[in-house]
């Protein structure tokens, strides 16, 4: 029966082999013949199907979780803000409490979105982005995430072409890596962020070009038992409380799902560098200006509409609901595709449709497909926990959870075909 066996090369390379003997008869006695085959490129192989399929478990459990997780932060968020409302003018108790719950929900809407970008399943809305512009309008809030004792410095040539990329996930990516890396210089240091030229080589076709976004720090770095697992969801070497262990692996997504890639060179006592290769974008300088057809922007009020709202989440429809009315809306609500497409061929015309995409029987753009056919004219915005869209769903008006009443006040003017007339304000007040 072979065996395998793990041995050394020449070099001090490990390799794997499968070892055999049989015992041979002759003339002269019995032979014992053995023969060893490496084995090492298909087990390297095996081992990396292997991550792969544990890789892709962990991205389906998550965007599962993600979505139920997003569902309970959207009703925590709406009845709060419809609390607020309703409190006396001076309670500054039941402010402060609200806030506090306010930025827990903030922060967990973070957290999931860490989540799905690892996934891959979050909603982008990628646009032409100069890292220089979007670099330079962090740099105040880099330095203060960093303290005192570590310099960020800052190198982008003139000629640098844009990328093409979530700007707001993208931001959110360089605070992690920024933070990262100065949890990796306790005695202080350099951190650069710069911005380079990249192409990817490939047979037999034109090379890729790409701008690639760096981070760089002479801290600790990692040794290779880390670097290998640097990208793992979860996977931390911060104590209890100081890491969520998924500002790489949010990296690694956001890159891979925006056309991209992600490299990482790091060896214990220089330094870590972390890559994001992204997609080239259009100059605002050379693109031309897109023109407005006024024709197209609506005069229905904002308010005062007839709206359907399907969910299967009672709570969450509850909630939705809520924020509608207080909108001065009037809303009918169903739990399911089947009860809207009723409630639409009844002899009730609706001004609007929001609908829930996780639902059981029939999805959310499945229903907005039977629904244009039927009402060509009636403006649908589609509700995701995260972007589990097919290639008709992102034809469609979307707001992703959880969303605040203005987001939803905004998303359904947009879905109307007018700017939102919203007057921009914090979340939190700043009392």
């Amino acid at each position: 029966m072979p065996e395998r066996h793990r041995l050394v090369a020449r070099g001090g390379v490990f390799i794997d082999v499968l070892a055999s003997t049989r015992l041979e008869k002759t003339i002269q006695g019995a032979l014992i013949i053995g023969g060893l085959v490496n084995i090492t490129e298909r087990r390297n192989a095996e081992a990396a199907l292997r991550q792969a399929q544990k890789m892709e478990a962990i991205g389906k459990l998550t965007g599962g979780i993600a979505h139920d997780f997003n569902n309970l932060l959207a009703v925590v968020s709406g009845n709060l803000e419809l609390l607020r409302k309703r409190l006396p003018h001076d309670p500054a108790r039941a402010s402060t409490l609200i806030d506090n719950a306010l930025l827990a929900t903030q922060r967990g809407a973070s957290l999931v979105q860490r989540m799905l970008a690892f996934a891959r399943k979050q909603e982008l809305n990628p646009s032409s982005v100069e890292l220089p512009d979007l670099v330079l309008n962090m740099r105040e809030l880099l330095q203060r995430s960093v303290g005192t004792g570590i310099t960020i410095d800052t190198r982008f040539p003139l000629s640098l072409p844009p990328a093409y990329v979530d700007a707001n996930q993208l931001e959110m990516v360089l605070i992690n890596l920024v933070v990262n890396a100065r949890d990796a210089m306790a005695e202080g240091g350099l951190i650069c962020i710069e911005g380079q030229l990249r192409a990817l080589e490939s047979a037999g076709q034109r090379a890729q070009e790409f701008v690639a976004l760096i981070v760089n720090d002479n801290g600790t770095g990692m040794n290779p038992e880390t670097l290998a697992r640097a990208t793992e969801p979860f996977f931390t070497t911060k104590g209890p409380g100081k890491g969520t262990g998924l500002g790489l692996s949010m990296a690694h997504g956001l890159a891979e799902q925006s056309g991209g890639l992600m490299e990482i060179t790091s060896s214990a006592g220089v330094g870590t560098t972390i890559e994001l290769w992204l997609p080239l974008g259009v100059s605002a300088r050379t693109a031309a200006p897109a023109a407005v057809d006024d024709s197209e922007l609506t005069t229905r009020p904002l308010s005062n509409l007839t709206i359907l709202v399907v969910d299967d989440d009672p709570l969450v429809l509850d909630n939705t609901v809520a924020l509608l009315e207080d909108l001065g809306h009037r809303v009918t609500a169903v739990s399911s595709g089947d009860a809207a497409l009723d409630a639409l061929r009844q002899a009730q015309p609706f001004d609007f449709l929001i609908t829930d995409q996780m639902m059981p029987g029939m999805t959310g753009t499945q229903l907005a497909k039977t629904v244009k056919a039927e009402h060509p004219a009636l403006p649908i915005l589609l509700v995701s926990g995260y972007a589990d869209l097919s290639e008709e769903g992102r034809l469609l008006h979307t707001l992703a959870k959880p969303f605040t009443q203005q987001a939803l006040s905004g998303a359904i003017s947009e879905a109307l075909g007018r700017p939102s007339s919203n007057v921009v304000v914090p979340l939190l007040s700043r009392r």
